[in-house]
């Protein structure tokens, strides 16, 4: 597992709730982490973010953060733009402008992806 992908799990686990409640419960992160992730979903997540980094690249590699790496802001912002979160690709200072928007458009192709925990206590892609 690389970076971009450790990194789209661990935004997966912390933007994300356990519909617990009827209000959307907690944060993934409070109650499960990387391992809990069902085969089949972890398998997925493996091919998207494969692709979108072989894809993408070029432009993936033109995050400049003083503290992140490129695969770890690009496997967060993947997972929070693809999924219209409000932010992502299009709004980091650290990527040149219309890098961003080629990210974004890359990502919402991609599609919405979302999760959920199963009767078996795993994390499941829907």
């Amino acid at each position: 597992m690389n970076n971009f992908i450790r990194a789209y799990l661990e935004c997966i686990l912390w933007a994300e709730l356990d519909e617990s409640t009827p209000t959307g419960g907690l944060p993934l992160e409070d109650n499960y982490g990387v391992e809990d992730f069902a085969p089949e979903a972890l398998c997925r997540i493996v091919e998207d973010c494969k692709r979108f980094q072989e894809e993408n690249r070029a432009d993936l590699d033109q995050y400049n953060h003083p503290q992140y790496t490129a695969d770890e802001l690009g496997g967060h912002d993947f997972w929070l733009t693809r999924n219209g979160h409000g932010c992502g690709f299009w709004d980091r200072d650290c990527l040149p402008e219309d890098v961003g928007k080629r990210l974004t458009q890359a990502a919402e192709r991609a599609g919405e992806c979302n999760v959920y925990v199963g009767d078996d206590g795993l994390i499941y892609l829907v």
